[in-house]
C-alpha cells in the first residue's frame, strides 16, 4: 500500500470528537479587535446551541457586556484558529479539544503560549481526576471542560419499532438488526464517511470493547512501547466495521454520504440510527418530525454483554487567548461557564453530563446509558485524546476511507498508524 495521505482531523470530544463535529453555520471568527465591554468567541457548530445559551445568560447577568460568537465546521475551524493564533488575531475565548488528538487540542496549543493558564481559577481544582490528564499540560490547567460525552448509537424509537427490531446487546444482535432494517427497505445505521471526521466513530465504538474490555491499560502500554495497533483488538474492530458494511448495515454508499445526509436519513426514518457523539442528537431532533423520541445504546462488539464498553470522555472545552486584549472579561466568562447551573444547562443541550459533577444535574433519560456505563466503570476515553500527535488521527481518518474504497486493508492502515504513533 502506498503511504496514506494525511487528511483533515476531528476529535470527538468530542467531540466526539469526538466531542463536537458538525456542518458550517457561520464563517470562522472575524479578525476584528475586542472592545472593553465586548469579547469575541469562536466554537464548532455542533456546540452552537449550547454555548449560545451560556452567552445569553452571561449577557443578562452582566448588563452592557456583549459576546460576539462565530461558529464553523471542525475542519475550517481548526485551520482558521491556528492562523489566528499565529497572527495574534484569535478570539478572546475559543473552543478547544482535550488531550492531544488534533490540531486544536490543548497539548498542541498550550506549549505554544496561545492559552492562558487557568490553574488558579475557582473551578480548576474541582475537575475530576479522570479528566485532568486531558485538560492539563505540565501540571497546569489550560481549558475549561464543559461536558462528559459519549459515542454510541443514537436511534429513533419509532423507526426501530417499524423494522421490528430490538436494541441489540450482542454482536449477533447488531447483525440481526441490520437484517431486519434491510428487510423493511431501511438501514440500521446511517453512515456519512464522505465527511472525514465521521469515519472514526464506528471504530471507536467497537474498540472500546475489542481493546479496552480486556486491556484497560492499553494507552499506557502503547506509550511504553509494549503494545501496537496492529497487534491488538483494533484489527478486530476494523474487520467488524467492514463486515457491517458488507452486511448492509450502513447507508448505501457511505463514501458518497455526508454527515448532513446521514443525520437527515435518521430524521426521515430511512435509518434506524447513527453511531455518533451525544451532541449530534440535537441536530437529529431538528431533522425529525415533531415529537420524535430518540434514545441511545452502546454498540456491542462481542456476544458477551458484560464485555460491552462505551467511549466516554471529556467533550469540548474552552480556552482563554493568552494575548486577549480583554482578558479579565474573558476569564469572567469561563468562570461563569464553569458554575454548576450554567455547566448543567450546557450539558443538557449537548445531551451529555457536566464535566465537573454536581448534585443538581438530572440527565436526560434518553441518554442514561452513558451515565450507567460511566458509573459502572465501563467507559474508555476517546482514543485519540491520548495519542502522542495529531497525525495518528489523520492517518486513521484517511485509512478508513481507503478501507471502504478497497485501497487498503486493516493490516496496512494499522501499520501506518503504528508508524505515525512512534514518530512522536
Amino acid at each position: 500500500m502506498k503511504r496514506l495521505t494525511l487528511g483533515a482531523s476531528c476529535v470527538l470530544v468530542a467531540g466526539v470528537a469526538l466531542a463536537g463535529c458538525s456542518s458550517t453555520v457561520t464563517p470562522p471568527g472575524s479578525t476584528g479587535a475586542s472592545s472593553g465591554s465586548t469579547i469575541r468567541l469562536s466554537a464548532v457548530a455542533s456546540d452552537k446551541e449550547a454555548i449560545e445559551g451560556t452567552i445569553a445568560a452571561f449577557e443578562k447577568a452582566n448588563p452592557g457586556v456583549k459576546v460576539q460568537a462565530t461558529f464553523a465546521d471542525v475542519d475550517p475551524y481548526q485551520s482558521t484558529l491556528r492562523t489566528q493564533l499565529s497572527s495574534g488575531t484569535a478570539p478572546d475565548v475559543f473552543f478547544a479539544w482535550p488531550g492531544n488528538g488534533n490540531a486544536g487540542a490543548v497539548e498542541v496549543l498550550a506549549p505554544g503560549g496561545y492559552m492562558e493558564d487557568l490553574s488558579n481559577r475557582p473551578w480548576a481544582a474541582k475537575i475530576p481526576e479522570g479528566l485532568k490528564q486531558v485538560t492539563q499540560v505540565d501540571g497546569k490547567t489550560w481549558i475549561t471542560p464543559t461536558t462528559f460525552t459519549g459515542i454510541g448509537v443514537i436511534y429513533n424509537k419509532k423507526t426501530l419499532a417499524d423494522v421490528g427490531g430490538e436494541v441489540p446487546t450482542t454482536w449477533t444482535g447488531v447483525l440481526e438488526l441490520c437484517d431486519a432494517a434491510k428487510a423493511k427497505g431501511k438501514v440500521a445505521f446511517a453512515l456519512g464517511n464522505q465527511t472525514p471526521w465521521v469515519t472514526q466513530l464506528v471504530d471507536y465504538a467497537l474498540v472500546a470493547t475489542t481493546v479496552y474490555a480486556n486491556s484497560p491499560n492499553f494507552d499506557a502500554d502503547m506509550a511504553a512501547g509494549k503494545a501496537t495497533f496492529a497487534g491488538s483488538g483494533w484489527k478486530t474492530a476494523m474487520e467488524k466495521y467492514l463486515e457491517m458494511n458488507k452486511r448492509g448495515c450502513f447507508s448505501k454508499d457511505p463514501l458518497g454520504t455526508s454527515f448532513e445526509s446521514a443525520v437527515a436519513q435518521v430524521g426521515k426514518g430511512e435509518a434506524v440510527g447513527v453511531v455518533q457523539v451525544t451532541a449530534v442528537a440535537t441536530q437529529i431532533k431538528e431533522a425529525s418530525p415533531a415529537g420524535a423520541e430518540l434514545a441511545m445504546f452502546a454498540l456491542p462488539a462481542t456476544d458477551n454483554p458484560d464485555e460491552t464498553r462505551m467511549p466516554g470522555a471529556a467533550g469540548g472545552a474552552y480556552a482563554v487567548n493568552a494575548k486577549s486584549p480583554n482578558k479579565e472579561l474573558a476569564l469572567k466568562f469561563v468562570d461563569f461557564l464553569a458554575e454548576p447551573a450554567n455547566m448543567n444547562a450546557y450539558a443538557t443541550v449537548a445531551n451529555a453530563a457536566p464535566a465537573i459533577p454536581n448534585d443538581s444535574f438530572t440527565p436526560d433519560a434518553a441518554f442514561q446509558t452513558l451515565i450507567d456505563h460511566q458509573q459502572a466503570g465501563k467507559t474508555a476515553t476517546f482514543m485519540d485524546q491520548l495519542w502522542p500527535n495529531p497525525k495518528v488521527q489523520q492517518v486513521h481518518l484517511t485509512g478508513v476511507q481507503d478501507l471502504f474504497s478497497g485501497k487498503a486493508t486493516p493490516d496496512e492502515v494499522l501499520a501506518e498508524m503504528d508508524e505515525t504513533y512512534k514518530s512522536g
